[in-house]
């Protein structure tokens, strides 16, 4: 992929590899409002542009997307890079680009986050850096809020409201025979032992309940009919279809306990 990548159309492999110092002379004609010296400034800094969507190597379905992305902030950087500064450009111009993609990436989450919501999230990921540098370590959400003076239940909030959504399919790891998937590693309360316990219980206890009372509540609870359209589809008064569902209910509790 390094050598020889198609993105967007463009084939890395043609892409010029210019020096610090030319970099630095099309950089001035840059400054002075040449256009022609910039699109080839920009032609000349793709590489560097593919370099961070490689970060991302979890997101290659998004890889196209993502370098065009990454393109605008190398756009931006170009635009407020100072020459003044005695820096590479290439140091200055990843942050910027890193930036620009992963706001795409968060703006483009499949859960819809307010706008109020995301601004915590932006400001909070912003802290955390600053405070990673600071501390040498990863920071503490309490940390992070105190920084940005908010809640630190709205930040953790803000943060999990940001957080990509995973497929139940994703593989986590592989033990060498199957790819072990998120979902294998998810509980399901539905099917658990306990209830399933209970399922066959209440399968057990309807099974004791006459012909003419299974009749009514599958009529009652799994069809939805009333009490009056039940009298009229079995043949008898809707008090003695009242009193067959509560007999047949009652026994059913019988048997639970």
């Amino acid at each position: 992929m390094a050598n020889k990548v198609k993105v967007c159309g463009v084939d890395t492999s043609t892409l010029p590899k210019l020096t610090n110092e030319q970099l630095t002379d099309l950089m001035k004609k840059v400054k002075q409002g040449d256009e022609l010296a910039r699109d080839e400034f920009v032609v000349a800094n793709l590489r560097l542009v593919l370099s961070v969507v490689q970060r991302f190597s979890n997101k290659k379905e998004k890889s196209d997307d993502m370098f065009q992305v990454g393109c605008v902030g190398l756009m931006k950087a170009i635009d407020n890079f100072d020459l003044s500064l005695n820096v590479r450009f290439s140091t200055y111009a990843v942050p910027m680009i890193i930036g620009e993609i992963r706001r795409f990436l968060r703006d483009n989450n499949s859960i819809r986050v307010s706008r109020s919501l995301r601004d915590i999230a932006y400001r909070a990921l912003g802290a955390r850096e600053v405070l990673a540098k600071k501390f040498d370590r990863e920071p503490t959400n309490d940390e992070i809020a105190k920084a940005i003076g908010e809640d630190v239940r709205q930040v953790n909030f803000a943060l999990d409201a940001i957080s990509e959504t995973v497929s139940l399919n994703e593989p986590v790891y592989n033990d060498g025979n199957e790819a072990v998937r998120v979902m294998d590693q998810v509980s399901d309360v539905k099917n658990s032992d306990e209830a399933m316990t209970e399922k066959i219980a209440i399968r057990d206890a309807v099974s004791k309940l006459n012909q003419k009372e299974k009749e009514i509540l599958l009529m009652r609870y799994f069809i939805g009919k009333t009490q009056m359209e039940v009298s009229e589809e079995v043949g008898i008064s809707q008090a003695q279809v009242s009193r067959l569902e509560k007999n047949a209910l009652e026994a059913i509790k019988r048997n639970l306990i």
